[in-house]
């Protein structure tokens, strides 16, 4: 097994060269050479070694610094160990703020040097394990960049594969964060449609009248500002998908022109008098609960009912703890890679951590956690302390006491406005802090009238 690990040794003193390589070779390592910084640095660029022992002393070229932050920068999984005859507290400190992973003395003892490589390579081959145990959880686990292990998740999938080649409505259901458009996106691209469009419509972010004119486009002179015909969404659509986001939220008006589309394919567009007739087909989602609606006369029954030809109930984050450890280490190999940080590993305390972590906001909220992790994050391993935000501020001595003569809504408005006001007037990045989803920020300003 040693052979697969690649070392390079580079020092410009030909005798302690050959004699590290040789003990290293003798310990079964596939052991390569340096006389100089920019040798060493070539051969990196060409092929990665699991570890560089690298001379801190070399008169030409570049010294042993500048050659491990090279060697790091085009390889950042480098473990690099710097050699020196000079050993000096400052140096040692220097090296080891640089990325260096361990500082020896000159001249090295044969022994430490081979329990010191064994160690990292039994780090490095754990880590290999890991990596590789991760991509076949998360090949085998993957549906359409939905990741589940849980068996109601796997039920859904199915469903998905049964109902993407028909034409049926879907309606999807489930709390802000859940992925109901990850879902409306396998139903698209698991059928027959897939090569033709998916469009997305969140219905909580727009007005009526804006709404009306983003599904069904409008005719030049319709209303002010209309400079111009305007396809909407719907015959963008044609022949793939049109995600209707937040269904719940569209007007009296909006869910009759919308039952008109679903029963007889066709519209006008607003301002205009020419029919147009469209093959889209419809998935609708909501995290509110529509039976409750219709009952409450808020929603059409009818035009329920046309949506709700094929449900999925998407369950939330807490009902499929299993999934938060795949779903965190899939978020952390992508996010560090995103951001620029090396993060590799999550802890057991902080998976713990996570697992025992309500979720209000699902797997939203556990992305946004595990990228301010990595964000804040000082070391190469996320750790407990780096999700430590998730346990919550210590309430103030006696209490939390609400303003006097404020509602529940009034004090929802100010929560909302004083968030808005510290992210720069930025609705996503309120809505992450607040653990909601953005459409239903959206959706909470337009209840509070509070312009954009």
């Amino acid at each position: 097994m040693k052979k697969h690990w690649a070392i390079l040794v580079v020092d410009d003193e030909a005798v302690m060269r050959e004699s590290l390589a040789a003990w290293l070779a003798e310990d079964g390592y596939t052991v390569e050479t340096a006389a100089s910084g920019r040798d060493a640095v070539a051969l990196a660029a060409a092929k990665d070694y699991a570890i560089y022992f690298v001379d801190l002393k070399m008169p030409a070229g570049i010294d042993g610094l500048e050659t491990m932050m090279e060697i790091r920068r085009l390889r950042p999984e480098a473990s690099v160990i710097i050699m020196t005859a000079y050993a000096t507290v400052d140096t040692a400190i220097t090296a080891m703020k640089e990325g260096a992973q361990e500082y020896i003395v000159k001249p090295c003892n044969p022994e430490e040097i081979s329990l010191l490589v064994a160690r990292i390579i039994k780090v490095k081959t754990l880590q290999r394990e890991n990596s590789l145990l991760r991509q076949r959880l998360a090949k085998q686990y993957n549906f359409h960049d939905i990741l589940s292990k849980n068996p109601k998740m796997r039920e859904i999938f199915d469903l998905i594969r049964e109902v993407s080649s028909l034409r049926s409505t879907v309606l999807i259901q489930g709390d802000s964060g859940t992925g109901k458009e990850l879902v409306a996106r396998a139903i698209h691209y698991s059928g027959d449609r897939a090569a033709k469009p998916f469009l997305a419509v969140s219905c909580a972010a727009l007005a009526e009248n804006l709404l009306e004119s983003e599904l069904f486009g409008h005719e030049k002179g319709s209303f002010t500002g209309a400079t111009e015909r305007r396809r909407g969404k719907f015959e963008q659509a044609e022949g793939g998908t049109l995600f209707l986001d937040e269904i719940g939220d569209i007007s009296a008006k909006v869910q009759v022109d919308l039952l008109r589309v679903l029963q007889e394919r066709r519209f006008f567009r607003v301002g205009g008098n020419e029919e147009v007739r469209v093959d889209v087909r419809v998935i609708a989602a909501t995290r509110v609960n529509l039976q409750e609606e219709v009952a409450a006369g808020r929603f059409r029954d009818d035009l329920f009912y046309r949506l709700n030809v094929i449900n999925i109930r998407i369950p939330p984050l807490c009902e499929r703890r299993e999934d938060v450890p795949l779903l965190a280490h899939a978020f952390v190999e992508r996010l560090s890679q995103e951001i620029g940080k090396e993060i590799g590993e999550l802890s057991e305390g902080a998976l713990r951590l996570l697992m025992d972590y309500e979720w209000p906001g699902n797997v939203r909220e556990l992305e946004n956690a595990v990228e301010r992790a990595i964000v804040t994050a000082r070391g190469h391993v996320l750790t407990e302390e780096d999700f430590a935000f998730l346990r919550g501020a210590p309430a103030p001595t006696g209490g939390w006491i609400a303003p006097d003569s404020l509602s529940l809504g009034e004090v929802e408005k100010q929560v909302i406005l004083a968030t808005l006001r510290r992210t720069g007037g930025n609705v996503k990045e309120a809505a992450a802090i607040l653990g909601i989803d953005r459409s239903t920020l959206y959706e909470r300003l337009k209840k509070y009238g509070v312009s954009r």
